[in-house]
């Protein structure tokens, strides 16, 4: 595109496979876990506990949103049991550190997740100290991404001009919302086959190597 990044004055990041490579794997624990809290909390087994979390997630757009709605689950027990992993998979980013530093503009946070794990996985990676707010799924009342209201929840809470932000995301799908909205978006690439796109008409850049994208956005360098 011809000069939309070098307007863009809030830049609003996912979390899990995006702020970090999807081959660290790191997310593969969360989703064991969900299955993990389903088996117990149902007395299923294994397999019939994953049959039902990806049911939920496909009709949902998250197994907690499936849980809650069609199984009365409380939240704070489902997010504080899956997001009770291992940090220690993921290795130092000091190339992402850097570029972030260096990114002119308002960063923020925008996860499925909950702002506890963010606020873990940001603290291990060492760039907590880089963002101006998080917007997890308690703040978005428990509807995920790709639906539009916390899309909209996310703009009011932080006075987002959408013409002037980007939004950073490793699900294709996530970002159908705020291209139609009018932000920048950016499509980080080589995550797990469900990521995919169908087409790539509402993804403006398409980035195989986050942090070295965004060291050229710092020195001005990409249109």
């Amino acid at each position: 595109m011809s000069d939309r990044v070098d307007h863009i004055e809030t830049w609003v990041f996912d979390l899990d496979n995006t702020l970090y490579p999807a081959s660290s794997n790191l997310f593969d624990q969360v989703d064991r876990r969900m299955g993990e809290f389903i088996a117990a909390r149902f007395a299923m087994a294994p397999d019939e506990a994953r049959l039902l979390q990806k049911k939920l997630f496909r009709e949902h757009g998250t197994t907690l949103r499936g849980l809650m709605t069609d199984h009365g689950v409380a939240a704070a027990d489902f997010l504080d049991f899956v997001h009770d992993i291992d940090l220690s998979v993921l290795a130092p980013q000091d190339d992402l550190v850097t570029a972030l530093e260096a990114l002119p503009g308002r960063k923020l946070i925008f996860t499925n997740g909950s702002e506890r794990h963010a606020e873990r996985v940001l603290g291990h990676i060492g760039i907590d100290h880089l963002f101006d707010g998080v917007m997890d799924i308690v703040g978005s009342d428990y509807v995920p991404k790709p639906a539009a209201a916390p899309y909209d929840a996310l703009i009011a809470r932080f006075a987002i001009e959408p013409a002037r932000a980007a939004m950073v995301e490793d699900m294709a799908r996530n970002l159908e919302v705020p291209h139609r909205l009018g932000m920048t978006t950016v499509w980080v690439a080589g995550g797990p086959d469900w990521a995919q796109p169908d087409d790539t008409a509402h993804i403006h850049h398409v980035v195989h190597d986050l942090a070295g994208w965004l060291s050229e956005r710092a020195r001005g360098r990409i249109t």
